[in-house]
Parts: C-alpha cells; sequence; structure tokens
C-alpha cells in the first residue's frame, strides 16, 4: 500500500527543516530528535507513580525512570524492561516518556527505562552491558520495588529492539532471569545485512541508508564488531529456547526486512513469535502517537501481548 498520509505529512514536514536522522554531527542529532518529542507526544493514561533513580552498572550508577500503574489488586506487579531507540547514539528517558507511560497503563505492569549509555562517548558493548545489568538489578531488587521475577519481558525499539534481543539471548546463555516475553519495535538485528528494504527504503522515509551507517560506525569500535552476534543478534548460532517475541515492522523502513527475518528465525528455532508489519508506516512511528493514530493502535498490539504473557485479562 502507499505510504499513510499522516507519516507523509512528517516526512513533508522534516523536508522543510531536515530529517533529525540526518544533521551529520551526532551531538546535532541529538538536539534535533529531543525536540521532536513534544510534537509527538500523546495521552497516555493515569498512572500512580512515576519515580527518577538509578542503579549502580557495570561503569557507574545507570538512570532509570520506573513507571507504577495504578494498583488493580494488591501484590507483585509485572515488569516490562525498555530500552530506547535512537541508533545507539541519541534518545535518553525523557524522548520515550509517552512511549514507556502508555505501555505501563495499557498494560498494567511496571515499566522500568534504561537510560544506557550511548555510543560514541561509549562504543559497544556498553550499551548492552547496561542493559542486560539493569536486568539482573531488578531480579535481585525485585522485592523492593514490588515486581514478580515470574513475569518478567524485555523490549525497546530500533536500537533499544537490538539491545533487547541482544539481551534475551545474553540471560539464557548465562542462566539469568527467565523472561515471557521480547517486544522487539522495528529492531536492528544484523549490522552485515544487505536486505531489499535497505535498498528500497534507503532515502525519503525519514531513516535512510545513510544514517544507518553513520550511527553504526559511532556505536561499534570496528569493522568486524559488524560480526559480533552480541551486536548482530541474527548472526548468533543458537536462538532456541529464548522467550516469546513479539516483533514489530514498518512497511516504509530499511530495517524492515530484517525484522522479519529474525521474527523467521526464532519460529525456525521452535521459540513463539508474533510478527506484525504495519503497512504504509516508517521507522519510528510508534513514537509518533500524537500525529499517527497507527502509532496508537501499534501500542495498543503490544499492550494487548503484554497483557496475555503477564495474565492480565
Amino acid at each position: 500500500m502507499p505510504i499513510d498520509p499522516q507519516c507523509q505529512a512528517i516526512i513533508d514536514a522534516a523536508a522543510q527543516v531536515g530529517s533529525p536522522f540526518d544533521q551529520g554531527d551526532h551531538r546535532a542529532v541529538r538536539i534535533a530528535y529531543r525536540a521532536t518529542t513534544a510534537a509527538y507526544r500523546h495521552p497516555s493514561g493515569e498512572l500512580d507513580s512515576v519515580i527518577n533513580r538509578g542503579f549502580p552498572g557495570p561503569a557507574g550508577e545507570v538512570p532509570i525512570r520506573i513507571y507504577r500503574p495504578l494498583q488493580v489488586k494488591p501484590g507483585a506487579y509485572p515488569c516490562l524492561i525498555f530500552f530506547h531507540g535512537g541508533g545507539w547514539v541519541f534518545g535518553d528517558l525523557d524522548t520515550h516518556d509517552h512511549v514507556c507511560r502508555y505501555l505501563a497503563h495499557g498494560a498494567t505492569a511496571i515499566v522500568l527505562s534504561v537510560d544506557y549509555r550511548l555510543a560514541p562517548e561509549h562504543k559497544f558493548p556498553a550499551a548492552l552491558e547496561d542493559c542486560i545489568a539493569a536486568v539482573r538489578w531488578v531480579v535481585d531488587s525485585a522485592d523492593e520495588l514490588g515486581i514478580d521475577v515470574q513475569r518478567l519481558a524485555v523490549g525497546g525499539d530500533s536500537a533499544g529492539g537490538n539491545l533487547a534481543a541482544a539481551t534475551a539471548i545474553a540471560l539464557r546463555d548465562t542462566g539469568g532471569a527467565p523472561l515471557v516475553l521480547q517486544l522487539l519495535i522495528y529492531p536492528a538485528v544484523d549490522f552485515t545485512a544487505d536486505d531489499q528494504s535497505l535498498t528500497d527504503n534507503a532515502t525519503g522515509y525519514l531513516l535512510t541508508r545513510d544514517a544507518l551507517e553513520m550511527f553504526t560506525d559511532l556505536y561499534l569500535p570496528n569493522r568486524e564488531a559488524r560480526s559480533d552476534p552480541r551486536a548482530s543478534p541474527q548472526l548468533h548460532a543458537n536462538h532456541t529456547d529464548l522467550a516469546r517475541a513479539f516483533v514489530q515492522s514498518a512497511e516504509f523502513d530499511p530495517l524492515r526486512d530484517q525484522a522479519r527475518t529474525y521474527a523467521n528465525t526464532l519460529l525456525a528455532a521452535g521459540c513463539l513469535v508474533d510478527h506484525k508489519c504495519y503497512r504504509g508506516m516508517v521507522h519510528g512511528f510508534m513514537r509518533m502517537g500524537a500525529k499517527v493514530d497507527t502509532a496508537l493502535a501499534a501500542l495498543d498490539d503490544a499492550c494487548g501481548v503484554l497483557r496475555e504473557v503477564f495474565g492480565r485479562s
């Protein structure tokens, strides 16, 4: 189908001022991306509390934000540990605040958003180390946080989807916390890929292939790291015994085919997988709920799967 008119309006507006992904310098990208947040922020429903704090990470304190839903019944809550997108180079707790609020309210679950270290100041695997440490800290602090460790999920969008997939594999391999879901929103999962969607959607849809290359070069210490399975979960030798996955992708996204391929790989390995490609959508659309109706529908889909795996009625 053609590009969604609401997405096209965002593309047209970006053409007038320049896409935040194409600012060239990573510091300018951070400023431009953060500036889009106010325009995209959508209503998210009432929560019990939103608290900023930190936990001791591998290289110092890692900031986090904890979203607690209104209490429905006594007892510990399920938890989604969320890793924001932004090409491993930009994004923060604020750029995805409205997304996390929506998920916490819609899934009736605690959402814990992780402000992991960014490149190029902190190259791979710094971000991944922070994300793995976040899950382990949640398990160790579950009683204090009121979290049910038998109902833990990881998730994220774009770079955050990459980190969620890699974290799920790492926890399986090291005997970490059992996960009930990995929520992979238009994830980047293979730095060696040369898929058709990288060509078909190389320009004209906000995120460009050139921007992806820039972020990759800033994130990874060298070209050899592209084939490291911790960076490229698609290249891991073993995808068995991983948590159920809900993979969400966008039709006009350079990463579309990576998402589909990874979903098929997990399915072939015997994992439970749901994959939905949102027609007419572009990369990053799920942050755009104030402008794009399908963004809220996609977030509702994610909330529905989270409620299912968390045992919420």
